[in-house]
């Protein structure tokens, strides 16, 4: 990837001509951590951002760090909480071009209003944990849920323009007001002096936030009264202010930044001399020196044409490079995008209408694209991966409706971005450790490798590990391909294999070379470099900070829902005309599936299997290696990174564990000794989401009083996870004839992860059909290209 070096801008008031080591030394740290210490940013794509519980949610993560696409990592982790903070899912999934991808199938029977998100590499986790992904994506219940009605409290806080008031001083004041859950309220209030007596009146300008000036006067304690959009009053102090000091005020217009810096009279010698220094993405790209010694005030102009858009932070230091006063602006010179397009081919809204679009990238850089296309009547989301990575990723709080802000250039709009710009946190430089030589904590290091196969013998203290010991390995994987691998084992029983890529689980066979007694007096663990699951704790308490709350768009969702229902009910009617129900004596499978099978599931118009008197199934490593070519019409493949694949009539089979439905994941990783029975059900099966084009499987453990046959005997071997089970997206196929079709009712109609252009290949050509009740489609384009560059297209097709 092509480094992008910022210009260094040297012009100011006075230029530095003293404390020219200090000067120097911030070339040096700012160099030092824009090469070392730079954090990742991470930006998800998400194929929508509501959904109906048996859903998938479908997602494409980017990472960046500064400018530049990330090559620091190598492995991605999402974990998916309930509502209270009970881990769901642990997702684990290789980076490729700077991206990742997966997806995660909500329970069937998930009664939660949320799921939150938090994703993450092994480097993001050395910084400040407010700048993680995290995310609540809401999850629509049929049925209306009783909730406890809770009164709005109402909370402000003040934010100095600067950092400080100071006694005798102007001061710009910026303030945000925001509920008990983080949601910004709009207010409007008085001030008032320490006597009570009116000085000012103020209100919120947008989402919350507004601002103030107001001339401090020393020893004077200042009121503000006001009250929030429910009528509600509230009473609040403004901070003390500092008795000397310097107020930093700043203006962008002009292709400048124009700072202007104020002294209090009574200041001391080491503000009569300040240092200013603005850095972006920890690039420096000005420094100037002030010199206040006789005057109070001074300005300077820090050019900002050449600059890439982003957070610029300006620091004020004293004579002791102490710093005294901060601000961040927004820089935006439109040099962060390019442009993709949607080109639409043949659209057919009707029924299961086939559609062909094409997506367009016009620059010869290569690009690394997601397309997501659903019904447009649903909520969208008021982010994206502009204003993720150019703003939420470097500002501390929540911001409301983020896009909003690149939405377009009016003044109104830049300016409600310097609100945010005033009233959010930002990522604050410890400017004192660094003049120190105190360097950042990082008890991470960078993610260098992909899976690795490491392991350790613990062995009897009589037994010494020999400096040519050596382990053999034999990788078995889940579709049967094998793989030997042959170690050097360490003095202290430890070994590694590097930048190894499997996913689902291995058996690792293991024998250790010319050592008997080592291999039958110790004990072997594995291990394969992943992080744990991050303890969560970001849940906001409320699942609509992210997801829109447009009550319209939500019955929209529940309108598919409902639709799904009525359909599966009017053909479990028309299927239950033609039964005719006759007496007979019960076979062995009968009973069998008597004492498992329940509601929808119970019958015998299935494929079924006695799994505990089957000795075929002993020798087994997974359900479906089991299934495999024993049902007529049912494939079942498994190889490279897409793990097992299923299909049926077009479809893809359901796939239920003790009538719960599962993920491949889930089932795939069973022992077979675990299990008692099988029953895979032809197309369609009606107790599935969807109603199940692809029939389903249903898979019952043991019960008390089952027999679990006996491992058999050979090489000792353990289990060795791998990354998650990447699966595809279902894209039904109706080109056949239409009488053997089921209902569809999908509202994500098309999701596809990873598109890639470069100067040989612009275009991209997408087919797809309609579901059954869309007359109006969303298109997301979202990405990234070699240089860094972002870019999102939005278009609806009606």
């Amino acid at each position: 990837m092509k480094k992008k070096v910022l210009l260094i801008i040297t012009l100011g008031v006075i230029f530095f001509n003293q404390s020219f080591g200090q000067a120097n030394k911030v070339d040096s740290i700012l160099s030092l951590y824009s090469t070392d210490y730079q954090p990742e940013k991470v930006h998800i794509h998400f194929d929508k951002y509501i959904y109906n519980k048996g859903e998938t949610i479908w997602f494409k993560a980017y990472l960046i760090t500064g400018t530049d696409l990330s090559d620091l990592s190598k492995n991605f982790y999402v974990d998916f909480f309930d509502a209270n903070g009970k881990l769901l899912k642990h997702f684990v999934t290789p980076v490729y071009q700077a991206s990742a991808k997966g997806q995660y199938d909500i329970p069937a029977n998930y009664s939660g209003t949320f799921i939150h998100i938090k994703a993450y590499t092994q480097w993001m986790l050395n910084f400040d944990s407010s700048f993680h992904f995290t995310k609540d994506i809401t999850v629509v219940q049929t049925k209306a849920q009783k909730t406890a009605k809770t009164e709005q409290v109402t909370s402000i806080h003040f934010f100095p323009e600067g950092g400080d008031l100071v006694d005798g001083l102007n001061s710009r004041i910026g303030f945000l007001a925001v509920n008990q859950t983080g949601k910004p309220v709009d207010i409007r209030g008085s001030i008032k002096n320490s006597k009570g007596e009116f000085i000012d009146s103020f209100k919120s300008q947008h989402d919350g936030m507004g601002s103030f000036n107001l001339d401090i006067v020393p020893n004077e304690k200042y009121n503000i009264q006001w009250k929030d959009a429910g009528g509600k009053s509230y009473s609040d102090f403004l901070p003390e202010a500092k008795h000397t000091g310097v107020t930093l005020a700043t203006h962008h217009f002009n292709q400048k930044a124009l700072v202007v810096i104020n002294r209090s009279q009574n200041a001391d010698e080491s503000i009569k001399t300040l240092y200013l220094v603005a850095h972006m993405n920890q690039q420096l790209v000005y420094r100037s020196k002030l010199n206040l010694s006789t005057r109070t005030a001074g300005s300077a102009d820090i050019p900002t044409e050449n600059l890439p858009s982003g957070i610029l932070q300006i620091t004020a230091f004293n004579a002791n490079w102490i710093p005294v006063a901060e601000r961040v602006l927004f820089i935006n010179n439109h040099n962060h995008e390019f442009i993709t397009d949607v080109a639409v081919g043949i659209k057919n809204l009707s029924r299961k209408g086939k559609n062909i679009f094409e997506i367009y990238a016009p620059d010869s850089i290569p690009t690394n694209l997601s397309v997501s296309i659903t019904d447009a009547d649903l909520p969208t989301e008021k982010n994206n991966i502009i204003s993720q990575l150019l703003l939420c990723d470097d500002i501390k709080g929540y911001i409301q409706n983020p896009s909003y802000y690149f939405d377009n250039e009016s003044d109104s709009v830049s300016e409600h971005l310097d609100l945010v710009m005033l009233t959010h946190g930002w990522r604050k430089f410890n400017w004192t450790n660094a003049f120190g030589g105190i360097g950042p904590s990082m008890p991470y290091a960078k993610d260098s490798d992909y899976i690795q196969i490491k392991g350790k013998a613990f062995a009897s203290s009589n037994i010494k590990i020999g400096s040519d010991q050596q382990i053999i390995l034999f990788l078995q994987a889940k579709d049967s391909t094998k793989q030997t691998l042959i170690l050097p084992v360490k003095p202290d029983g430890t070994f590694i294999q590097r930048g190894a890529i499997f996913f689902d689980t291995l058996q690792v066979y293991y024998k250790f070379l010319g050592n008997s007694r080592l291999e039958n007096r110790s004990e072997l663990n594995f291990n394969n470099g992943f992080l744990p699951p991050q303890k969560n704790n970001s849940i906001t308490g409320s699942p609509y900070l992210w997801a829109l709350t447009d009550s319209s768009q939500t019955e929209r969702l529940k309108y598919f829902a409902a639709k799904q229902a009525e359909l599966e009910k009017l053909m479990r009617t028309t299927t239950l005309r033609d039964v005719v129900v006759e007496g007979k004596i019960k076979n062995p499978m009968d009973v069998i599936d008597k004492k498992y099978a329940s509601g929808l599931f119970t019958g015998s118009d299935a494929f079924q299997y006695d799994v505990v008197n089957d000795v075929r199934a002993q020798g087994m490593y997974s359900v479906f290696q089991y299934l495999q070519g024993m049902v007529p019409g049912l494939q079942i493949s498994q190889g490279g990174t897409q793990g097992w694949q299923l299909s049926w009539r077009g479809g893809s089979p359901e796939l239920f564990l003790d009538e719960i439905r599962s993920d491949v994941d889930m089932v795939g990783n069973m022992p077979m000794s675990d299990i008692a029975y099988i029953k895979v059900f032809r197309p369609p099966f009606f107790g599935a989401i969807g109603g199940g084009a692809g029939g389903a499987i249903a898979i019952y453990t043991r019960k008390g009083g089952d027999v679990k046959s006996a491992p058999g005997k050979g090489l000792s071997y353990k289990m060795l996870e791998g990354y998650s089970v990447s699966k595809q997206f279902y894209s039904p196929d109706y080109s056949g004839a239409a009488q053997t079709f089921t209902p569809d009712t999908r509202t994500t109609l098309f999701w596809k992860p990873y598109i890639l252009t470069d100067a040989h290949n612009r275009k991209a050509k997408i087919e797809f059909y309609n579901n059954d009740i869309s007359k109006k489609l969303r298109v997301i384009v979202e990405g990234v290209n070699a240089d860094g560059k972002l870019t999102r297209t939005e278009k609806v097709v009606e």
